[in-house]
């Protein structure tokens, strides 16, 4: 049986929602061993991971080097777990999360292998479906026979699968000479609230350059709050500089697939629904009754946002 090394996002406490959306592409695959690299003592993400359905073994790979999330640091031990670890693996994935992005195209370099990018659906053992062209196009790509498959799974094309796993947990010992060139220096966080992380989160606010200006934008805020959401921006709202660019979400900032998703004073420009397409529920609140958002909207209010959104919190403390 075929053999897939899942490489697991996590913050050193808890594993990012994209890995059980990317154990659902790898067991179709084969037998999911879920690596984490962590540094010592902060093992919390390897129970996660024990936990999640389909996922036979998880690696724990300690190492104080492991401390910072450093694609530079991380990809040569990954390299040497999927080339030496138990004959080496099949597959190996990541989601396609800002750390799966940044480090595996690492591994691919250093194994000699090409990539597959934003894996969207399993045909066969070497055959996959990807987005391209800001997901106007599906192509359809094959991985040459002799090498292993190194993919970047698109989180927002699977379902994630739920806990109930007993996995066991194993120690993998990594003995590769680990560069120096890049140093860690710190994490901003630049949310600043406790609101759900955007590209995992069940339900997304999202709001656009119809929101008119940095302090209006309080409303967007102010309404997801009240539904514990996430929120968003499309692009014109980021380059107006109502919001910083890592809430943005699109063909240029972040592809997301949550249950509920509300977008408010967004037109809805391809680049903008290239990244809510997979949303299960479209809301589209907009003064112009023409926007192209209404036309992938499951609902949609036409009207002021700034006199809609008071009436909806009402009905919300309802």
């Amino acid at each position: 049986m075929s053999k897939v090394l899942l490489i697991a996002d996590h913050d050193g406490k808890t594993l990012n929602t994209g890995i059980a959306r990317s154990v659902a592409c790898a067991r179709q695959l084969g037998e999911v061993h879920v690596a984490v690299l962590h540094s010592p003592g902060a093992d919390a993400p390897c129970a996660a991971a024990a936990k999640l359905d389909g996922v036979s073994r998880v690696l724990s790979v300690s190492n104080p080097a492991n401390a910072a999330p450093l694609a530079a640091v991380l990809a040569p031990q990954i390299a040497k777990l999927a080339s030496e670890h138990e004959g080496g693996y099949d597959y190996v994935l990541a989601p396609s999360t800002t750390f799966g992005k940044d480090v595996l195209p690492r591994v691919a370099a250093l194994l000699g292998v090409p990539q597959v990018s934003d894996l969207m659906e399993v045909i066969d053992a070497r055959t996959f479906k990807r987005p391209i062209y800001a997901g106007n196009v599906i192509t359809t790509v094959k991985v040459p026979d002799g090498i292993p498959v190194l993919a970047t799974v698109r989180i927002a094309s699977f379902q994630a699968v739920g806990d109930g796993g007993e996995a066991p947990v194993v120690t993998a010992t990594v003995d590769v000479p680990l560069p120096t060139h890049s140093k860690y220096l710190g994490l901003a966080d630049t949310g600043g609230s406790d609101r759900p992380d955007l590209q995992s989160a069940s339900r997304v606010v999202a709001g656009g350059r119809g929101v008119g200006s940095k302090e209006n934008f309080d409303v967007i805020f102010k309404l997801a709050d009240k539904l514990g959401a996430a929120v968003g921006a499309s692009r014109a709202a980021v380059d107006a500089g109502y919001v910083s660019n890592d809430m943005q979400v699109g063909q240029t900032g972040k592809i997301i697939a949550p249950d509920l998703y509300i977008g408010i004073g967004i037109s809805g420009a391809i680049q903008h629904m290239t990244g809510i397409k997979d949303a299960g529920c479209i809301v589209a609140i907009n003064k112009d009754g023409d926007a192209p958002i209404f036309e992938a909207a499951d609902f949609g209010l036409v009207g002021d946002l700034f006199q809609l959104l008071p009436e909806l919190e009402k009905a919300l403390d309802g």
